[in-house]
């Protein structure tokens, strides 16, 4: 019989050259597409992630226009 060693997944790894690598092993990422009673408008889902970058472009935007109209940076016009 001829055992199987098993690898243990560590975050350790060595590369090509013998170096020792001891970066992070990252998740992988994935977009839920899965049909639930909420059509999809709740949780990390492509329409969320759009509606995100949506604003996240509307507010850097609104930013930059209020700095260039009053000449003044967005936290002094808060009262910072």
């Amino acid at each position: 019989m001829s055992e199987r060693t098993t690898k243990p997944r560590t975050a350790f790894t060595k590369d090509d050259r013998g170096i020792l690598n001891n970066w992070a092993i990252e998740p992988k990422m994935y977009v839920d597409d899965a049909n639930g009673k909420d059509g999809d408008r709740f949780g990390f889902t492509e329409y969320a992630e759009l509606l995100n970058g949506r604003a996240a472009m509307i507010g850097f935007t609104a930013v930059i226009i209020i700095e260039l109209l009053t000449g003044k940076g967005f936290l002094q016009v808060i009262g910072f």
